[in-house]
């Protein structure tokens, strides 16, 4: 296994297996032929055509639209097809400046191929010389990837908050940072993917912050999502996310653009420009 295989990994679709799914005349998602299928039962709220899927015309505002999504939600997890539903909305939109033409629940975005949105927190310590990241490790109990590695802090980009309010929501709940500490991280790009996940699509971006983090400071979870968290060198890590399938799939990138953008995954390594067209196309 390898770097490369991780973002391989996390872009492993089928297009073909899909339908466009289009919301006011444009592109919002992609939804599977099977699923497509179960929204024929919907006739009221979905257009199925042989080469896409449309919400129905009369269905004219973003209100209408999140009230009609919201029902077909409930009648969806009611039989067990949407699962783990929070009651947090995502914009569906065609962009992430865009306004979005609906809200839906968290739990179904995969379902219609809707691009979800997110915040990924390398939280490293320097020691002398040496650097050393926190890695969270995902409570047992989590309904999504128990057990599995993360970030120190990661969570989606809900409605209704920015990016750097989410941010410091999210430090304070699964790591309590302080909010005058998660000012100082760093904005550094993003990093995108999109596959295939338990008959949806996930074609995500994720928006990518450092934060380096004095050495006294000790990470402590207060929302339940975090069984624990472990300090490692940059050496450990890099050969567990190249080695090993522990970290969360998408938190695989998230570790390797950080690696690039600091040199310890230098330009000799024979993947360095693949990876780097892998991780922003």
């Amino acid at each position: 296994m390898s770097f490369l295989d991780r973002v391989r990994e996390c872009n492993a679709h089928d297009f073909a297996k899909f339908l466009p799914f289009f919301v006011d005349g444009v592109r919002v998602g992609w939804i599977g032929q099977g699923f497509a299928r179960r929204l024929a039962q919907f006739g009221d709220v979905f257009d199925i055509a042989s080469d896409s899927v449309s919400m129905a015309a009369r269905l004219s505002t973003p209100a209408a639209r999140t009230a009609a999504m919201a029902e077909i939600v409930d009648a969806l997890a009611a039989e067990g097809r949407v699962t783990g539903v929070r009651g947090e909305l995502y914009p569906v939109s065609t962009s992430f400046a865009a306004n979005p033409v609906l809200q839906m629940e968290r739990a179904a975005v995969p379902l219609f191929g809707v691009r979800a949105y997110g915040i990924h927190v390398n939280g490293y310590v320097r020691r002398g010389a040496e650097t050393l990241m926190w890695v969270a490790e995902r409570a047992a109990d989590k309904q999504t990837f128990p057990g599995q590695l993360d970030q120190i802090v990661a969570g989606g980009q809900p409605v209704g908050l920015g990016l750097a309010e989410n941010l410091v929501k999210e430090c304070a709940e699964e790591a309590s940072i302080p909010a005058s500490l998660a000012a100082k991280a760093v904005p550094v790009g993003a990093v995108t993917y999109c596959c295939e996940v338990d008959g949806g699509l996930r074609p995500d971006v994720l928006f990518c912050y450092d934060l380096e983090l004095p050495e006294s400071f000790e990470p402590k979870n207060s929302d339940g999502e975090v069984a624990a968290f472990h300090l490692w060198p940059m050496e450990r890590v890099m050969h567990v996310v190249a080695s090993t399938r522990e970290f969360k799939f998408n938190c695989n990138l998230v570790a390797i653009d950080f690696f690039i953008r600091h040199g310890f995954l230098a330009p000799e390594h024979p993947d360095y420009l693949a990876l780097l067209h892998a991780l922003h196309p």
